[in-house]
């Protein structure tokens, strides 16, 4: 990594983080008319926020888009389809089962449904509750990368398989337990976060790029859709059975 493209990044960074600050800044000052507490320390860590971003993306930039597509061009030369379908499914399922922010939504709801009765108020159930909504998620995003990468290989519509997976959420909606309605629906958000979304959209757009007659711009996009669709539905049936 070169120090120009570092600057380059840490501006692109600062730029993007702006907005925030000055929103912030704005309500806190003009609005509540109060000072911002412990400013020093928001500073520092405001300083800490900018250059983990900027540390983050220049390694998405570096290290994970380059593997993403250059496993999707390997397995695409290799020219086995049942490969390809395995390695998207352990993508997609390595990938979420140790997302940050759906270990913490997963402990949330164990949390909430022992307070509501629904598990027992004892740590092992609640455990176990949060380790079958992870795992639960995990496979519906395996799921969802396989679906999209058989979308880039046989070059199906993506629009019609997004409108009939929801036409499955809306139905579902109408039958799974309310308590697990919310958490389903909450889940389709944080299965796309910081690993996911790079290696998955790398492998699509390597994927699109090194199959003949077929476009990365138009093809190479859409499995993000998907990974975001299909634990809704995976979560709902996890509560409709459980």
């Amino acid at each position: 990594m070169t120090s120009q493209a570092f600057l380059k990044t840490l501006l692109s960074s600062a730029y993007d983080l702006v907005p925030i600050f000055l929103v912030i800044g704005f309500f806190q000052l003009a609005i509540l008319q109060q000072p911002i507490p412990n400013l020093l320390e928001m500073l520092l860590g405001s300083l800490f926020v900018l250059l983990g971003l900027t540390f983050f993306v220049q390694g998405l930039e570096m290290g994970l888009f380059p593997i993403g597509e250059s496993l999707a061009y390997a397995f695409a030369r290799k020219g086995s389809l049942v490969w390809l379908l395995l390695f998207s499914f352990a993508l997609g399922f390595g990938t979420t089962i140790a997302e940050p922010a759906l270990i913490a939504v997963a402990n949330e709801a164990a949390k909430v449904a022992a307070d509501g009765h629904v598990i027992e108020a004892t740590t092992e159930a609640r455990a176990e509750y949060a380790f079958g909504l992870r795992l639960t998620v995990a496979l519906s995003v395996g799921f969802a990368i396989v679906v999209g990468v058989l979308r880039i290989v046989r070059g199906w519509p993506v629009q019609y398989l997004i409108i009939g997976g929801y036409v499955g959420v809306i139905v579902m909606t109408m039958f799974a337990p309310p308590e697990i309605v919310g958490i389903a629906y909450d889940t389709g958000g944080v299965t796309t976060s910081t690993i996911t979304v790079p290696l998955v959209t790398a492998l699509g757009i390597g994927l699109a790029s090194s199959i003949r007659g077929r476009n990365p711009m138009v093809d190479g996009f859409g499995l993000i859709a998907f990974a975001s669709l299909t634990p809704m539905i995976f979560v709902m049936a996890y509560g409709m059975l459980g």
